[in-house]
């Protein structure tokens, strides 16, 4: 399959792109590369393999959710710029 200049006007359009004259060319060339190798990759015999739904067989072993405080108050107001005696202060940002 090969890109003309109106398709790649069109998928630049559509991908919200500017292509510069100057790049077209290339582009192009580019393009056409990937498209050729997506047709090397349709010649492959994959009727007996199965999808791939994750690349390993690994399962998730999730810990169990406990809160803890590792920081006591006075030291995690330690090093805030603006404080009060509870909070750290920030400026105001909704009116």
């Amino acid at each position: 399959m090969k890109i003309d200049h109106e398709s790649l006007k069109k998928i630049a359009g559509l991908a919200k792109l500017h292509v510069k004259p100057e790049e077209e060319e290339a582009l192009l060339t580019s393009m056409d590369n990937v498209l050729t190798w997506m047709e090397q990759l349709n010649e492959i015999d994959t009727e007996n393999v199965e999808p791939l739904t994750h690349i390993m067989e690994e399962v998730n072993n999730w810990r169990e959710d406990k809160g803890n405080n590792s920081l006591s108050r006075k030291e995690a107001l330690a090093n805030a710029p603006s404080k009060d005696d509870t909070y750290i202060k920030v400026p105001k940002v909704i009116e």
